[in-house]
């Protein structure tokens, strides 16, 4: 009982405490629960139809993809460029799937597993014809040789020697199903789109006429580049009436931005490039006086390394192939820049020869237990040989085939290393004359070689080539930076970087409309923090500094404006509606000189200038040669015009104001009409209008793209 009292005594101060406590619990979880969310933001890469994108579900399908690119093109790896190429073609197909599925599952539309199976039955489908499931006497994928590979991936895929092999081409068949089964839902979607929009017997008389009826036109013009821009008012209220009138043309689906920036490349100084021409001068000095090519490109650090192997044109850089003829063999060239790829050259022509670029050989290899023990069998079977011995015998005696094979210039002259034993055989094949044998010994062992064929004889050239790339060195880099900081920390402004930076000589420039799609800012690589900078700046920010490029741009960038998804803003379009304006007014001008006019001689009079047009037709719009331009609106009043008579009013082109008198008018020359066949025109058309409809769906999807915070 004492204690309750003391209880009772406390009881404010308990619920205070208690309170207290339920409070930080509540506030500890809520914590929790915010990081969480923004954890998860944080790994979010899009959105398609509100469905989350995660980053590593994204990652997983570039990298399957990527998979299969290597497996079709026979690629271990790929640049930067086709990498991006990838993601971006991953990324659309990973949208249209989920578009595609969405609207296909609101009106039941599937690709059944009976569906699937008749398309592998008839074996052309493109997709299947990449498999590696091909007939190659029907030139059709063959689902017989499909089921065989899936039986053996059952039983094999526990084997550790073949399991990876197995496990990769079931991974590609996978990935072809699913394409297989994406592409033929979006068909069949399509299709339905396309029958839905039919044709008929008079639609398809109106498209031949329209196409195949043609008139030859006298043409009196007046061009709008006639009365200067300076003689015609537009007034902010004009302007604000285009706006209006044309507001649809300047609504935007995805949110784009403006930015300012000053870009400055490092370049080697006068400095770095005296220093590096020391480099060359003692290069030119050695292999001029005869000494070891190898070890003086070595020495040179040349960027393209010596092998001693005469090798075709194609084997060596643009610059130096051209220049390979001028020399004489024992020649060694002067020190030389060359601009396209911002290096210093010094080449040396060893040796000019003409040898086959392609060679067919066998070989038999030949080992001991000691270099002696091969060597002795070795000489053993070259004797045997000579003496008319049967080469595949010989080479089944020692458990090979001796099967023949070729060897082209391109399989080995772009190796960018070369021992001397690669080099001794190399050698010995392109020398050996036809049928005649050679014994080589090397330190495993003993290759006996026979050319059997010999084809294509090129010129071959053995070339010593120190090409050096001119770089800045870290002193010049350094300079650099110091300087742009210096400009970018004093600089704070739009208004003080474009004020300011003349007197640094660097150049402020405007990127305009940029996509957070892109891979990069302003064409240069690694900007990706730049990138994630300007799609979260405000307008007037400006950023850091920016080190990006190949570690030799500086980059500083300036928020000018955002456009938002919906129309864009009058003043962000002004310069276009401004020209818009213009024609319209200049219009009226020209159509006011042409009041009351009745005959192209009239119109001669009001200082028209006339021309004859032929072949005009209602289908395609009329190129005027004179005006430089295109112009429908002539096409369509041309059509309704008859022979013999002149045009009712003025037409108002893309370029002036015309008036017309149709000379004749007739059906084109050999043209029939068959109105199933234009029928089926229309049709195709109306599928290919329906192929289309990817944009619509797209635009009301309510994409979010976020690909550029991760990579």
């Amino acid at each position: 009982m004492a204690a309750l009292g003391k209880i009772r005594k406390r009881g404010v101060t308990l619920v205070i405490v208690i309170g207290l406590g339920l409070f930080a619990f509540i506030a500890e979880e809520a914590v929790r629960s915010c990081e969480a969310t923004k954890n998860q933001q944080r790994q979010q890469i899009g959105e398609v139809l509100g469905n989350k994108v995660n980053v590593q579900e994204f990652q997983t399908l570039v990298e399957e993809y990527e998979e299969v690119m290597k497996m079709t093109q026979g690629r271990d790896n790929f640049s930067e460029e086709e990498l991006n190429q990838i993601k971006d073609q991953v990324w659309n197909q990973f949208v249209s799937s989920q578009l595609i599925a969405a609207e296909a599952g609101k009106i039941g539309l599937t690709v059944t597993d009976e569906e699937l199976q008749n398309i592998m039955k008839e074996g052309t489908n493109p997709l299947l014809m990449q498999s590696p499931f091909v007939n190659q006497q029907t030139g059709r994928f063959d689902v017989t040789q499909l089921t065989k590979f899936l039986s053996d991936y059952k039983k094999n895929i526990s084997n550790p020697q073949v399991a990876e092999t197995y496990q990769r081409f079931y991974k590609y068949w996978q990935f072809i199903e699913k394409q297989l089964r994406t592409q033929t839902l979006a068909q069949k979607y399509q299709a339905l789109l396309g029958n839905a929009l039919l044709s008929n017997p008079i639609s398809a008389k109106m498209a031949f006429d329209g196409q195949n009826t043609e008139s030859d036109i006298l043409l009196a013009s007046l061009p709008y580049n006639s009365i200067n821009d300076n003689d015609v008012q537009v007034s902010d209220a004009d302007l604000k009436a285009k706006y209006s009138e044309e507001k649809e043309q300047f609504k935007q689906t995805i949110e784009t931005r403006d930015i300012k920036y000053v870009d400055f490349q490092v370049e080697a100084s006068a400095a770095d490039r005296a220093e590096l021409m020391k480099t060359m001068e003692e290069a030119y000095a050695k292999l001029a006086s005869g000494a070891n090519p190898a070890e003086v490109v070595r020495k040179a650090q040349s960027q393209f390394p010596y092998t001693g192997i005469a090798a075709t044109k194609k084997a060596y850089p643009l610059d130096i192939a051209v220049m390979l003829d001028s020399l004489v063999v024992g020649q060694t060239s002067r020190p030389f820049d060359t601009k396209s790829d911002n290096t210093y050259n010094v080449v040396k022509l060893i040796s000019k020869t003409q040898a086959p670029d392609s060679i067919e050989y066998r070989q038999i290899q030949v080992s001991g237990a000691t270099p002696e023990a091969a060597k002795k069998t070795a000489d053993s079977i070259f004797t045997a040989l000579k003496a008319g011995a049967d080469f595949e015998a010989l080479a089944k005696k020692y458990g090979q085939t001796g099967d023949k094979q070729w060897l082209t210039s391109a399989m080995y002259e772009n190796s960018t290393s070369m021992d001397e034993e690669s080099k001794n055989y190399l050698n010995s094949l392109q020398t050996l004359a036809v049928n005649d044998y050679k014994n080589l010994e090397f330190t495993s062992g003993n290759i006996i070689l026979q050319v059997t064929a010999r084809k294509a004889m090129v010129d071959k050239y053995d070339v010593a080539l120190v090409k050096h790339t001119i770089d800045f060195s870290k002193q010049t880099y350094s300079d650099a930076y110091n300087k742009f900081s210096q400009f970018v920390s004093e600089n704070k402004t739009l208004a003080d970087l474009e004020k300011n930076a003349a007197k640094f000589g660097y150049v402020v420039k405007e990127r305009k409309d940029m996509l957070n799609s892109e891979h990069n800012v302003v064409g240069l690589r690694s900007t990706r923090e730049t990138m994630k900078w300007i799609f979260d700046a405000k307008e007037g920010e400006v950023s850091p500094l920016y080190e990006c490029g190949n570690n030799d741009h500086l980059l500083v960038c300036a928020m000018t404006k955002i456009h938002p998804v919906g129309y864009r803003e009058l003043d962000a379009v002004k310069d276009e509606l401004k020209q818009e304006v213009l024609r319209d007014k200049k219009f009226d001008q020209l159509k006011s000189k042409l009041a009351g006019v009745k005959s192209i001689a009239d119109a001669e009079k009001a200082g028209a200038k006339i021309d004859t047009v032929k072949q005009v037709t209602f289908g395609a719009p009329v190129f005027l040669s004179s005006a430089g331009a295109s112009e429908p609106a002539l096409s369509g009043a041309v059509a309704v015009v008859k022979q013999g008579e002149f045009s009712k009013a003025p037409v108002k082109g893309n370029a002036g104001a015309y008036v017309f008198q149709v000379l004749k008018q007739a059906v084109r020359e050999g043209a029939k009409f068959d109105a199933k066949q234009e029928e089926l025109q229309l049709s195709q058309r109306a599928t290919q209008a329906a192929s289309r409809f990817m944009q619509e769906l797209y635009q009301k999807a309510n994409i979010v793209d976020n690909r550029y915070l991760f990579f």
